[in-house]
């Protein structure tokens, strides 16, 4: 004879939530790349009532170019990019209290790992062109970040 277990009816299920802090970054010369990683991102952020987190890495500034650029250049740079970022956000369809934007300086895919590590994101959602051969080869940023990342990575191919 079978015997059946009864679960009481006032224990409590904690609910899972799988990615409540979605980061995606995002490379602001080619924001039409990134619009499969944000629509992405906004479904996932809704589905498990997480937050979204954008980010775009600016390039250190070469030493040699120093020189030939404005003293303020890196603080142009950001401002910019904040910019950028805010209507990115705007337009992403993410309602504003669940959203947020960064950015950081340095190399791309350090950045967004340290990032990822900063915000405790449970998943990274972004972009990437089709392999070429020389990124087999060679590695991609995104290939960096799926090797290394501490959080599951979502690729969005484009």
């Amino acid at each position: 004879m079978k015997k059946r277990v009864r679960l009481e009816a006032d224990r409590t299920v904690k609910e899972v939530q799988m990615f409540k802090s979605i980061l995606v970054p995002i490379d602001l010369t080619d924001t039409d790349l990134a619009k499969p990683a944000i629509a992405t991102a906004a479904t996932l952020s809704q589905t498990w009532n997480g937050v979204v987190r954008l980010l775009n890495v600016l390039p250190m500034t070469p030493v040699m170019l120093a020189e030939y650029v404005p003293a303020d250049f890196d603080v142009q740079q950001r401002a910019t990019s904040e910019e950028a970022l805010a209507i990115v956000a705007r337009e992403s369809g993410i309602d504003a209290s669940r959203i947020s934007a960064a950015v950081r300086q340095g190399g791309i895919y350090h950045e967004v790992l340290e990032e990822a590590a900063a915000i405790k994101a449970d998943l990274i959602v972004m972009t990437s062109h089709r392999p070429a051969m020389r990124t087999y080869f060679l590695g991609s940023n995104a290939g960096h970040v799926v090797r290394y990342a501490k959080c599951s990575v979502l690729v969005v191919r484009h």
